[in-house]
């Protein structure tokens, strides 16, 4: 199966080179673009992408209102913010508002790809580096009893499966460890983001972590 691409970035020239990366790829394919978010609904309606790179800071409607627009339709696509830093306020608060992660603007081209697939899967796209720089630079205190009071509607098996998605395991580590099936952490996961009213995984890692369970 191909995955559908959507990018957004005022910056043509980016625009390009993630082009040109993802367009080397057989399975990968950027369906459409846009210099603003502003177009960002419209282009999911019309390409239906399993996809969407947006990045933070655009002229008018930037990738924050971007992951909250999309995140708001549904069966959304996997959205990841584009930045060139790589901790940056922005980032946390779109991941808060429904995207799956981010990458970096000079992401290898390998890694590009590689997380794009991830995304398209619904896997964990932020490593364990870049999880824990994120969290540990961004989430807080005040907000921890609150986190804590949600962890707790979790079963143990429940609280092991976030653990692990907060540290970065994908589904495939995570059945690993735990001695079950892939089909089974997903049921788990379903359930965890119902409880924790979490639109995606790293919903669910930043929650934990505010908890204090990583």
């Amino acid at each position: 199966m191909t995955v559908k691409v959507v990018l957004l970035d005022d910056e043509e020239l980016v625009r390009k080179g993630i082009r040109m990366v993802l367009h080397a790829e057989p399975d990968i394919e950027v369906v459409a673009e846009g210099d603003d978010g502003s177009v960002a609904v419209d282009l999911v309606a019309e390409h239906r992408p399993d996809v969407v790179l947006t990045d933070i800071q655009m002229p008018r409607v930037g990738g924050l209102e971007v992951a909250r627009r999309l995140a708001a339709l549904p069966d959304p696509p996997a959205v990841a913010a584009l930045t060139t830093f790589d901790v940056d306020e922005y980032v946390y608060a779109a991941l808060q508002h429904g995207a799956a992660g981010f990458l970096l603007k000079d992401t290898s081209p390998r890694e590009l790809a590689d997380a794009v697939r991830v995304l398209a899967r619904g896997e964990a796209m932020l490593s364990p580096r870049i999880t824990t720089k994120l969290l540990a630079a961004f989430a807080t205190g005040a907000v921890a009893p609150q986190a804590r009071s949600r962890m707790a509607e979790l079963t143990a098996r429940e609280r092991e499966v976030a653990v692990a998605v907060a540290q970065g395991h994908s589904n495939s580590q995570i059945a690993t460890d735990l001695f079950v099936s892939q089909s089974t952490v997903k049921v788990h996961l379903s359930r965890i983001m119902t409880k924790l009213d979490a639109a995606n995984r790293t919903q669910v890692a930043l929650i934990t972590h505010d908890a204090g369970l990583t």
